[in-house]
């Protein structure tokens, strides 16, 4: 005798008859109706649930009793006990959507000063396009067009903005776009290209929407502090990236001067092609540093960042604008690299020449020269400057890059056997 089982659990119902094996089908397959229950056409075998009675044949029908009356007013029933539960419990769900869809919208306290430190310095932040000029190979006209784009921010009020030197580099015209899509023709105001800034003026009278970037100060910065980039990479207009300070005193090459870029943030915000010349802030919004290389050996982001300190940046940026170019003061010699000077077992910086006239030349400081014979003489080899001991390059710049222009410094130097002491009265460069 088949047994079959409807489940309003399950959803599903199990059928089968001596002749024909087991047959599936949908709980919904299954009528309750006045004079028996009823299969669906395609079914031919018609059931009456827990008796041992069947009927075969298309449209089967099996007689109706007490059991069959009370079985179809306990489907519906349940029926309209299962409508009454949706429309209570419908409520409650809606409620709890209207809840999760309100606390994905909740930002937390940390989340919500990153976006208004965003939206706050957004507007400060601009593209920087570098325009070149072709000409066209069918109808000979000359064409401006991009050859290279980065970042950069408003300075001052005056329209001047600060992006890298490397950004603008061979550029015939430089055209400057703002958050809300203004665009502006811009002129160079002055370069330094020792520490890769530019100052641009921005070529309009009207000024509206032009909003200067909060000047920080790069003197306390330490290790681990958050710190938030803004910039154009790959093209991608304003796009945020933060991380924290993963190091300073940082020195690396510039690419576009002899010497190299020293005391340099590294952090390990992303930074990209494009954010070059953009502006990292720190967690109050104010500015720390102008993003200006990246070390990666494929030239995507590795998670090692370096931004030029803001402190170098606003001595550079003040000269520039008020004189159009940098007046930085120097000591008019030449000296042995790093590495001969090793080679050659020397503590210091051996001076290979001095300039005619200039500073180190007036204080008497000796370079390196051969007598009749052939015979090489070693130059001056300075130890020490102000103080400060001097033993790579790198330290005399870090001196130097202290000083201002007719500043004197005491000087101390080996000659031959002996230790002298001069003092350098320096030049504007």
């Amino acid at each position: 005798m088949p047994f079959h089982n409807c489940s309003p659990y399950l959803g599903r119902q199990t059928g089968a008859s001596s002749d024909r094996g087991m047959e599936v089908g949908t709980f919904a397959c299954w009528q309750p109706r006045r004079g028996g229950f009823y299969t669906s056409a395609k079914s031919r075998v018609a059931h009456r649930p827990h008796c041992g009675v069947q009927a075969m044949g298309n449209g089967a029908r099996i007689p109706e009793d007490q059991d069959d009356n009370f079985m179809a007013r306990q489907c519906r029933s349940a029926a309209a006990a299962v409508v009454a539960f949706g429309m209570f419990v419908a409520p409650y769900i809606g409620t709890d959507a209207t809840m999760f869809e309100a606390s994905a919208a909740y930002l937390a306290g940390e989340e919500r000063r990153t976006v208004d430190l965003f939206k706050k310095n957004t507007p400060a932040v601009v593209n920087v396009t570098n325009l070149g000029m072709r000409q066209d190979a069918l109808t000979l006209d000359i064409l401006e067009i991009p050859q290279g784009a980065g970042s950069g921010f408003v300075w001052d009020k005056d329209g001047h903005v600060v992006t890298n030197y490397h950004v603008i580099r061979d550029a015939i015209d430089v055209q400057v776009t703002l958050s809300n899509g203004k665009q502006y023709m811009a002129r160079v105001v002055g370069i330094d290209r020792e520490k890769d800034i530019t100052v641009l003026k921005l070529n309009d009278a009207d000024l509206t929407g032009v909003n200067p970037v909060t000047v920080g100060s790069s003197a306390d910065l330490e290790v681990g502090q958050k710190v938030y980039a803004i910039g154009n990479p790959f093209g991608l207009d304003h796009t945020l990236t933060t991380g924290v300070i993963s190091g300073t005193g940082r020195e690396i090459g510039s690419g576009v001067a002899d010497r190299p870029l020293q005391d340099v943030i590294q952090t390990d915000a992303a930074i990209n092609p494009g954010n070059s010349g953009g502006p990292l802030l720190d967690s109050r919004g104010s500015l720390i540093g102008v993003n200006t290389a990246i070390y990666s050996p494929s030239g995507a982001n590795s998670g090692v960042g370096f931004a030029i300190p803001v402190d170098v940046v606003k001595s550079s940026v003040d000269q520039i604008i008020k004189y159009g170019k940098v007046i930085r003061p120097f000591l008019g010699i030449s000296f042995a690299t790093d590495h001969s000077i090793d080679q050659l077992g020397v503590q210091g910086i051996l001076v290979l020449k001095t300039r005619q006239g200039g500073p180190a030349d007036k204080a008497g400081i000796r370079g390196t020269s051969r007598d009749d014979l052939g015979r090489l003489s070693l130059g001056d080899i300075i130890i020490s400057m102000d103080g400060s001991k001097v033993r790579t390059a790198t330290d005399l710049y870090r001196v130097l890059d202290k000083c201002s222009v007719g500043d004197t410094l005491d000087v101390e130097v080996l000659r031959q056997d002996s230790q002298e002491h001069l003092s350098i009265v320096l030049e504007g460069d």
